[in-house]
């Protein structure tokens, strides 16, 4: 069919302008270009949802744009991938930590500015990961929506992988899990439980109910902490690699992390990545 030719020869050169302009992209249409590739996945999997679901043979357009919707999606993750190569050596240690594709990293390469953020507490904030801070009514939104979104699918990536040995944040989600699990187990979040109940009514016949009426999170609640944890870590990561590789020096502010109910420093992995950031880190300067 000629019209659907030209409409493929059309989407090629599109995907060809795509690559070659990703180094040069302005971070606005980076993060353009990450909303559209989640939107444009979404999209293509109801469309291959409805095409399974037909009775009779999908009509060659239909078929034609489930799959062009996936080869879209692969000529952007090209251009995203462009755009973190530029992006070095930050875009290169983002990417070196499994579990953290072209995508992810373009959409936190283009969201956060870490000359605006000394600490990792500035980016916590940004994504919506400091618990002391409250959208209250009538006021502007004090997190940004998509860095939110964006850090949901980092936590989603980390579970998903968290089987893989090499997948170190991964496993770390692992054992934050066993932590929380077992804190919920002593009924150590009686109080959090409590306080569900009063913000929100659940039906008596759903789990998280049957969990909260006892003093306990339910299953749901204690994996999303230990996903939140483990994305807060990574961001702590991405923070103390950024800085150094930005001002040549370790943050002002010792970073922290809360680990196993303790406080402790630990340390990314990939460090020879960002020239110098190994021995700074060895002699704390």
């Amino acid at each position: 069919m000629e019209g659907l030719e030209e409409l493929r020869e059309s989407a090629q050169k599109l995907s060809r302008d795509l690559a070659r302009a990703g180094a040069t992209m302005t971070d606005q249409e980076a993060r353009f270009l990450v909303d559209n590739y989640y939107m444009l996945q979404e999209g293509r999997k109801r469309s291959n949802n409805q095409v399974r679901q037909m009775k009779n043979e999908p009509h060659e357009l239909l078929s034609w744009f489930a799959d062009n919707s996936g080869m879209l999606e692969r000529q952007i993750v090209r251009a995203l991938t462009s755009y973190t190569d530029a992006q070095v050596p930050v875009g290169t240690w983002l990417k070196a930590n499994y579990g953290i594709g072209p995508v992810i990293s373009a959409g936190l390469l283009a969201h956060i500015d870490i000359k605006v953020c000394p600490t990792v507490g500035h980016i916590w904030k940004f994504a919506g990961y400091d618990p002391t801070t409250k959208w209250l009514p009538k006021t502007k939104r004090p997190w940004n929506a998509d860095l939110k979104t964006l850090c949901w699918k980092v936590g989603q990536s980390f579970m998903k992988f968290s089987g893989q040995e090499e997948c170190s944040y991964g496993i770390a989600y692992r054992a934050r899990k066993e932590y929380e699990v077992a804190r919920n187990d002593r009924g150590d979040n009686a109080e959090a439980a409590a306080k569900a109940l009063q913000e929100k009514t659940y039906k008596k016949d759903t789990d998280a109910y049957k969990a909260y009426i006892i003093g306990k999170l339910p299953p749901a609640h204690v994996d999303a902490r230990a996903r939140r944890w483990a994305v807060k870590l990574f961001l702590s990561h991405l923070h103390c690699v950024w800085y150094y590789a930005e001002f040549g020096k370790l943050p002002p502010k010792p970073y922290v992390i809360e680990h196993m109910g303790h406080v402790h420093f630990v340390k990314p992995q990939h460090t020879d990545i960002i020239p110098g950031l190994t021995e700074a880190l060895a002699s704390g300067v």
